[in-house]
């Protein structure tokens, strides 16, 4: 029997899509034979994710897991290309596993992805092409993170489709001396209808700032007021900006009087950091005309 190294496969994971475990197997079967162990794969149906790769994943669920003594949690993303799949109890199983893992792990994708599958059989990445073969979708793992505090972590999943587990997932890390679950769950709520692009006006990406900027002088010159009235304006509207999209300046939608910043002051907490995942945001979706590829698909019928 011809030695089945690392790197025939590798080799073989990379031609066929299949994962790790099923690769090595695959060639254990056939003696190292490259060409049957392909075979033998499509047989099993285990080199459709190849294939599928290519293809558009933006439904599936976020899901969140926190650890028992609530000072570290993790959040993920695992995609796929239609939200019947997103309601299978498999999937759902596979992605509260995958969320436990998280939470042993760094938070990265990679980092999770290369973790021990919770099935026990290979890794998290061999785990997830194993589900594509076997549903017939593309799936990603898209995104991750963990969180870790001294003081306590809590969690928001908003439209929930299983316990942990929805379209919106929020962490928010606070430390303090008052009862930072509660006011942590109530940011979180107000982060995940909010959606803020950071903590802190000092935190936010500075190129947002200048292209916010630039925006906003345009819009003062079409006025056709002279630059120093024009300077003046930008320094309100961005103000009045900052307001919009940083958290501790927003207005706390549970009492709009008070900002969140001056909300957790009242609760003797303070935000230490955040996560906000909105399931496909950023994901490019090819929209289809059903009408219209009907149309075309019976001319000349």
């Amino acid at each position: 029997m011809a030695e089945i190294t690392a790197a025939l496969v590798k080799q073989l994971r990379e031609k066929t899509g299949a994962g790790m475990m099923d690769a090595k197997k695959a060639l254990v079967e056939n003696d190292g034979d490259e060409d049957a162990a392909v075979e033998w794969l499509r047989a099993k149906g285990l080199s459709k994710a190849a294939k599928k790769s290519g293809r558009a994943a933006a439904e599936g669920l976020v899901a969140v897991k926190l650890s028992a003594d609530g000072k570290s949690a993790a959040i993920v993303e695992l995609n796929a290309e239609t939200d019947f799949v997103s309601r299978n109890e498999n999937f759902q199983k596979a992605l509260d596993g995958i969320s436990a893992v998280a939470l042993t792990t760094d938070g990265s994708v990679a980092a999770v992805s290369a973790a021990p599958a919770p099935d026990g059989e290979g890794s998290v990445d061999d785990m997830i092409k194993r589900m594509i073969a076997t549903i017939g979708e593309n799936m990603t793992l898209r995104r991750a993170a963990k969180v870790s505090t001294s003081g306590r972590v809590s969690s928001y999943i908003h439209n929930a489709a299983a316990p942990g587990m929805g379209k919106v997932g929020v962490l928010v890390a606070l430390e303090g001396t008052g009862d930072l679950e509660d006011a942590g769950r109530k940011v979180a709520m107000h982060i995940a209808a909010t959606s803020p692009a950071a903590a802190t006006t000092a935190e936010l990406d500075p190129a947002l700032i200048e292209s916010e900027k630039r925006v906003l002088t345009e819009q003062a010159r079409e006025s056709g007021k002279p630059d120093s009235v024009i300077e003046k304006m930008i320094v309100g509207r961005m103000q009045k900006f900052y307001k919009e999209v940083v958290l501790n300046e927003q207005p706390f939608i549970m009492d709009p009087d008070k900002t969140v910043g001056e909300f957790l002051q009242a609760q003797g907490a303070v935000l230490k950091s955040f996560v906000h995942f909105k399931l496909g945001e950023g994901v490019e979706k090819e929209e289809t005309d059903f009408a219209a590829e009907v149309a075309s698909m019976t001319k000349g019928a």
